[in-house]
């Protein structure tokens, strides 16, 4: 997955996370990719926290529907 900014022919740095998901703690693949520049930067830090509270996928598809009905 790719996360933050990555501009056009800048190194990309591959990293993995051990993520769960904040609501079932179900594992969740955590192999992402994102721009040199960006890693290193104060904004990738809070955008990583705020990452880590996200649901998964199955957890998302079922807030989803509920939301419509």
């Amino acid at each position: 997955m790719r996360f933050g900014k990555i501009e056009k022919n800048e190194e990309i740095i591959k990293f993995n996370l051990e993520l769960e998901c904040a609501n079932c703690n179900k594992k969740v693949p955590g192999g992402i990719k994102s721009g040199k520049k960006y890693f290193e930067s104060i904004e990738f830090n809070e955008e990583l926290n705020e990452f880590k509270k996200n649901l998964c996928g199955i957890c998302r598809d079922r807030k989803r529907v509920q939301i419509r009905n």
